[in-house]
């Protein structure tokens, strides 16, 4: 029986732009809050996401602006609360 996790099951980022921009489409599995200096965002690893890291790293990913500046909101909110 396998319990471990492998690193390629889920992709992490500390940017913030990356992650709400992302997170508009496919949900967010955890923040990592366990270095005190950066928190990382984490999804689950698909071909989904793959997709959208590529158009969001080529500029070529589109989202409507109010949906992503209200997703930065909410990343701060669960960011900066209190576990």
């Amino acid at each position: 029986m396998k319990n471990t996790i492998e690193l390629t099951d889920f992709y992490r980022t500390s940017d913030l732009a990356c992650a709400a921009a992302v997170s508009l489409f496919v949900p967010l599995d955890s923040i990592d809050k366990t270095d005190r200096r950066r928190a990382f965002f984490i999804f689950e690893r698909n071909s989904e996401l793959d997709g959208l890291l590529e158009a969001f790293w080529k500029g070529t990913l589109q989202v409507e602006p109010r949906a992503y500046f209200d997703q930065i909101k909410a990343l701060k909110t669960r960011l900066y609360e209190i576990d």
